[in-house]
């Protein structure tokens, strides 16, 4: 397999630490972002089933997380962890009643168009190299390359993301082998 001309933006562990400090988590909207942000590294969620989710979608106590009708309108189970499910759990308390996990202060869904918005807008307070690059779709590639680097399962990462063709997912081995290329380059 070739490898693709432009390899994705991934965030760094330091970028991902800086952007996830940026919401200011005092005020509702910040708030907001910041779940959608955590939400988006830790599963792998596109922005449209992001702010597509509903409370019903995430079990709290087992930590299981449903997203319905995905990308192909394909169903798939994500899990949560721990420090994520209490935020959650927190965050429950403080939104409005509405349809939608994560809605705005109107209760209603939040756009796609927000969302890529507010993520750049972070990425830019927190000094991310490459900032035009960094998007929601950013927080995925992130996601799956952790994922992968974690695992080693290429096959996992491609059940995590919802894709149905495995060589959509082989984009995540060529980021794993240019690390490995400039570390071995640098011994």
């Amino acid at each position: 397999m070739t490898r693709p001309d432009k390899l994705p933006k991934v965030l760094t562990e330091a970028e991902t630490e800086r952007l996830i400090q940026q919401p200011n988590q005092r005020h509702y909207s910040p708030h907001r972002d910041y779940l959608f942000i955590r939400l988006m590294l830790n599963t792998g969620l596109r922005a449209s089933e992001a702010v597509s989710l509903r409370p019903e979608n995430v079990d709290l106590m087992s930590g299981k997380l449903m997203v319905r009708e995905g990308k192909g309108a394909k169903d798939r189970t994500l899990w949560l962890g721990e420090d994520l499910l209490d935020e959650l759990r927190e965050w429950m308390d403080r939104r409005p009643e509405s349809d939608w996990l994560l809605p705005t202060r109107n209760k209603t869904k939040v756009a796609t168009s927000h969302l890529r918005r507010s993520v750049k807008r972070y990425a830019r307070d927190a000094d991310i190299e490459e900032v035009g690059r960094v998007s929601p779709h950013t927080l995925r590639h992130t996601f799956a390359t952790r994922l992968y680097r974690e695992t080693g399962k290429i096959r996992m990462v491609q059940k995590a993301l919802g894709h149905s063709d495995l060589s959509t997912t082989m984009i995540y081995t060529h980021v794993i082998d240019e690390e490995l290329e400039g570390a071995m380059k640098g011994l």
